[in-house]
């Protein structure tokens, strides 16, 4: 069985490097980096930290050479989704199912226009790119997939992915329903994320500063009234999970830190910027999220002057 993971790189790579040590999956991975593409294909997709493995993926950076696959995992930045998976999408002609395990909401909407099956997922563990062909985890957590309403994967799609990726070692559950764990990280990550790019602070120094402690939980909490008029019931209480992530992970610079550091564009859109976008929608004000949002597109626009 053939899966591709579409954007081979924290995530997307810590997926492909587990799910490649399955005798029955044949592992492929679509990235625009010629520099990491060619490393995996060398030397192997090498995973270290917390786990330490090497995996045989074959990557490239032109989907036309990837064979039809069944299953799809989209693990790119939200700024590059549409381009990514028009791209890709030929690889799920046949009616393969594609996961988003992305940060934010949007992006099932954006793979949705391209393929017929559709899966939310909503992944907690840390990593990042160390190097072409070298991942390095930083922290364990759960992995939750589920059907896109519109656009939905078979739930029995659905739950397999889910075996798959807990025999390779992930903690993943198939749900018929993700929306509350969706939006459970997506709180999570509009709290550390931005905060700790303006400020410098790793996730676990976010926790420990008391003034970065209190504006963090203000901005969980916009966001919990938007879900609660969503009607949505979060999976665990954000803050909890933001304070115990951040006593394990201590030394995590979050993706958007590191985007800083690196003059990268931001996921800010996808993630603050989504609450706003929804909070607008359903009445909700969110007036802390939308400062954010302003100063992180700010920095953004420092870089181009």
């Amino acid at each position: 069985m053939r899966i591709c993971v579409v954007g081979c790189g924290a995530i997307g790579g810590l997926f492909a490097a587990h799910l490649a040590q399955l005798a029955d999956v044949e592992m492929w991975a679509y990235d625009r980096d010629q520099g990491h593409v060619d490393a995996i294909n060398r030397d192997g997709l090498r995973l270290k930290g917390r786990t330490e493995l090497v995996a045989n993926v074959n990557a490239r950076t032109d989907p036309a050479d990837i064979p039809r696959c069944r299953f799809g995992i989209v693990a790119t930045k939200g700024t590059v989704t549409e381009p990514a998976i028009v791209a890709a999408a030929p690889v799920f002609a046949d009616g393969g199912s594609v996961c988003s395990v992305q940060n934010g909401i949007g992006n099932e909407e954006l793979i949705a226009g391209h393929v017929t099956r559709v899966m939310r997922g909503v992944t907690l563990p840390a990593s990042r790119v160390a190097g072409p062909g070298m991942i390095e985890s930083d922290g364990h957590g759960l992995t939750w997939i589920g059907p896109f309403e519109p656009s939905p994967a078979p739930l029995a799609e659905v739950r397999y992915l889910a075996e798959l990726l807990a025999r390779s070692g992930l903690d993943a559950l198939g749900l018929d329903d993700v929306r509350g764990a969706q939006w459970t990280k997506l709180l999570f990550n509009c709290a550390t994320n931005p905060l700790s790019a303006l400020t410098g602070l790793t996730h676990g120094q976010l926790v420990d500063h008391a003034p970065t402690r209190r504006l963090l939980e203000a901005v969980i909490q916009e966001g919990r009234a938007v879900a609660g008029a969503l009607g949505i019931s979060l999976e665990e209480d954000p803050v909890e999970l933001v304070e115990r992530l951040g006593h394990e992970n201590y030394g995590h610079r979050p993706s958007m830190l590191q985007d800083v550091i690196a003059q990268r564009p931001t996921e800010i859109a996808q993630l603050n910027g989504g609450v706003v976008g929804a909070g607008r929608a359903c009445g909700v004000p969110t007036p802390l999220n939308e400062a954010i949002v302003e100063l992180v597109t700010g920095v953004e626009r420092s870089w181009l002057l």
